[in-house]
């Protein structure tokens, strides 16, 4: 069974995961972040697909024993959902971002049953917004959602506290502080940066990480 080292280890060997302390990016919301993450590249890499992959399905079976249904998130758990369902021998679909304006005008792709116990499958975590509409859409059709799966977290305490509220389980792959000791470890990163990283982490909008200590 794959570790959050082993995937950590994946995701930075396939850059899915920069880690950049010294030329920060600037995320949509303006706040400047060390760590860009871009999971989609995992379906590009066999190898590193193969060990997420099975990792996911080994997660939902050990997490959630009780699951019926796999959901994925828009757009970028869809792949990861339908990959580790087949692993699993178990349906699949997946949640839009909102409901199509035409035909069905269906939020929810797939068949879902009332009560059916479902994983929602998502790439990364930060703030968990956009997870938390996914789960609320399923509830709202009366969906059993047992939790979340996810391949990264940042594991930002906003993000966790939403969760909270929502009572809604996520078990991560992966995290930034594992990420981070890999990264150091396998020298992608210098080891005075580790805890600039998880500073980040601790605050986004503070920027005092960027100065180097």
């Amino acid at each position: 069974m794959a570790t959050k080292e082993d995937v950590a280890k994946g995701l930075l060997s396939i850059k899915a995961v920069f880690l950049k302390p010294d030329d920060p990016f600037t995320w949509a919301s303006g706040i400047k972040s060390p760590i860009y993450c871009d999971n989609r590249l995992v379906l590009s890499y066999p190898e590193v697909r193969d060990l997420v992959e099975q990792a996911i399905a080994d997660t939902v079976k050990r997490e959630y024993p009780e699951a019926e249904t796999l959901m994925g998130t828009s757009t970028a758990g869809i792949a990861h959902a339908a990959l580790a369902a087949s692993i699993l021998k178990m349906p699949m679909g997946y949640v839009r971002g909102s409901a199509k304006d035409h035909g069905r005008k269906n939020q929810i792709e797939g068949v879902l049953r009332q009560g059916e116990k479902t994983v929602v499958i998502e790439d990364l975590i930060s703030t968990g917004g956009s997870v938390l509409e996914c789960v609320d859409a399923l509830r709202e059709a009366s969906a059993d959602v047992l939790g979340v799966v996810s391949i990264f977290t940042y594991g930002m305490q906003k993000g966790l506290d939403r969760l909270a509220a929502d009572h809604v389980k996520n078990v991560s792959l992966c995290d930034l502080d594992t990420l981070v000791k890999v990264a150091v470890d396998e020298k992608y990163i210098n080891p005075e940066d580790e805890a600039r990283l998880l500073k980040f982490r601790d605050n986004p909008s503070d920027e005092s990480w960027m100065h180097k200590m």
